[in-house]
């Protein structure tokens, strides 16, 4: 019998296929090389962490643009046509956590993301109904890999680390999970995870 009750997804690449080269590539016309510069230059990830840590969009698209003037067309769509980045669901994972529900284990979320974004994929996948909290990194002020946003994640529902296993695509968030006691699993795709979920865990499906 698994001792493991709570099952934690992150959702950009394990849930929903999220990429800002979807947007990008139909914005610079196909050039994919322009497409990578920009996303190494200009639109970074350190800069979108930001907004995902609370920052509000405009003020984020207003400093890039100040930095980057002859950009400044190329920064607005990160936010106007921010739809535009998502692939829809990652194959298999809805499927997963249906099948997860069904067996009696409770679920959560747990991601990094921006507090004026997230609405838009919430509303727009029937499996959101099916977490039991959420816990977003924007409407916190908290970004994983930090202690402080997993202990959160527990406190506000409260679950044991212990119980809980806590699966994400970047591995720096794993360790974060593993660091307050939590189980973890590298996401990779979603028979692979199904697979760890029941070798190590002996969860049941």
């Amino acid at each position: 019998m698994s001792k493991i009750k709570n099952i934690v997804f992150d959702f950009g690449g394990v849930l929903i296929d999220w990429n800002p080269r979807y947007l990008y590539r139909s914005y610079f016309g196909g050039d994919e090389q322009k497409v990578e510069w920009f996303l190494q230059n200009v639109c970074t990830y350190p800069w979108n962490i930001q907004m995902d840590g609370g920052k509000p969009f405009a003020e984020g698209v207003a400093e890039l643009t100040a930095e980057h003037p002859e950009w400044a067309d190329a920064i607005a769509v990160y936010h106007s046509r921010w739809a535009e980045m998502i692939g829809g669901e990652v194959e298999g994972t809805a499927s997963l956590i249906e099948r997860l529900k069904a067996a009696g284990y409770r679920l959560f979320g747990l991601t990094n993301w921006s507090m004026e974004t997230y609405p838009l994929i919430r509303d727009n996948y029937e499996v959101f109904s099916l977490f039991e909290g959420v816990v977003v990194s924007g409407e916190e002020h908290l970004l994983k890999p930090d202690a402080k946003i997993y202990r959160c994640l527990l406190e506000r529902y409260s679950l044991e680390a212990a119980e809980s296993v806590f699966l994400d695509d970047n591995a720096d968030n794993v360790a974060g999970a593993e660091a307050v006691g939590m189980e973890a699993v590298r996401f990779v795709d979603a028979e692979q995870a199904e697979a760890e979920l029941k070798a190590r865990f002996g969860i049941e499906l």
